[in-house]
């Protein structure tokens, strides 16, 4: 199938990363700019990829408000995928369908779902295929815009050259790891935070490499070697990190609010190299004290391999 891209700057977009946020609502916030920047209304054909509880759902969600996912982390649509009974002749068939060929390899074979997304395609409907890159091999051709969520979120607008679902997918599944240690890292600052300084509310958390930050208005009067020795002690006792109903999760015995329950290691011992900034860095712009905490170690993980222009000699 030959598609015509529209012209501008986006046909020169190899990738764009983002810090992929640890919390739902801040993962809605980049979808969003993400929509905004990269999506045009002739894409009709979106692959998003990632690992399970990677935040897929949640960022499909901000990518497309309203659009009724047939399967996601808030239960199972019991009524049959719309992609796989669309009529182009019925004048109440939808625009935009999302599909989840993982769940659906359970119940159809590849070729049905590849025949579901081209009547789709070939008649001007958008397709958003998640786990696209189980769909690619049988599809034979590329998305118009890849997105992967692992440590960070990967944007493609892909060409013949690449980039391909497998190295988008070699790359998000590596990273996963990293933003998971991250918010069960940060979660374990905050429930100390809470428990020993009540007082002490960050006014916002954002995002570092491999790593959190927490903001605050002025600057804590903690002890940041202290906070890390307990941060540390409660690693090394391994205590279980688990989803406990809508947006909480425990950590041992203690229950807190969480947005993002899914994307946690299962237990404190699986955080790895975890370490404060032992001071409070301060930005002149936001005039706010910044909180820095860090795990794992330095990692290569292969973004310069996304784009094979090696194909050419072939």
């Amino acid at each position: 199938m030959r598609y015509r891209f529209s012209s501008g700057p986006r046909e020169t977009l190899v990738y764009a990363t983002y810090y992929a946020p640890h919390g739902r609502l801040r993962l809605y916030n980049v979808a969003a700019e993400l929509s905004q920047r990269y999506l045009m209304p002739t894409d009709l054909l979106i692959g998003i990829i990632g690992a399970e509880g990677s935040g897929k759902s949640t960022l499909i969600k901000g990518l497309f408000p309203g659009l009724e996912l047939t399967n996601d982390d808030d239960g199972i649509n019991v009524q049959p995928t719309p992609l796989l009974t669309f009529q182009p002749d019925d004048p109440f068939s939808g625009h935009t369908f999302h599909i989840d060929v993982r769940y659906e390899l359970a119940f159809h074979q590849i070729y049905e779902i590849v025949e579901a997304v081209n009547n789709a395609i070939t008649r001007g409907r958008r397709v958003i295929v998640e786990h696209f890159d189980l769909l690619y091999g049988a599809l034979g051709y590329n998305a118009q815009v890849l997105i992967g969520i692992g440590e960070e979120i990967i944007v493609a607008r892909p060409n013949m050259f690449g980039p391909f679902p497998k190295s988008i997918k070699s790359i998000v599944h590596r990273t996963i790891k990293f933003r998971r240690m991250a918010h069960s890292a940060e979660d374990i600052v905050n429930s100390i935070l809470q428990r020993d300084h009540p007082y002490l509310m960050p006014s916002y958390h954002s995002d570092v490499k491999q790593g959190f930050v927490m903001n605050f208005h002025h600057k804590p009067d903690i002890d940041l070697d202290e906070l890390e020795k307990k941060v540390l002690d409660l690693i090394a006792r391994d205590v279980p990190i688990s989803p406990v109903g809508e947006d909480r999760i425990t950590i041992g015995e203690t229950s807190m609010p969480c947005t993002g329950t899914r994307t946690h290691v299962t237990s404190s011992g699986m955080i790895e190299n975890f370490r404060l900034i032992k001071e409070f860095r301060f930005d002149p712009i936001a005039k706010e004290y910044l909180l820095i905490g860090l795990i794992g170690r330095k990692t290569i993980v292969g973004f310069e391999d996304m784009v094979d222009v090696s194909r050419l000699d072939k």
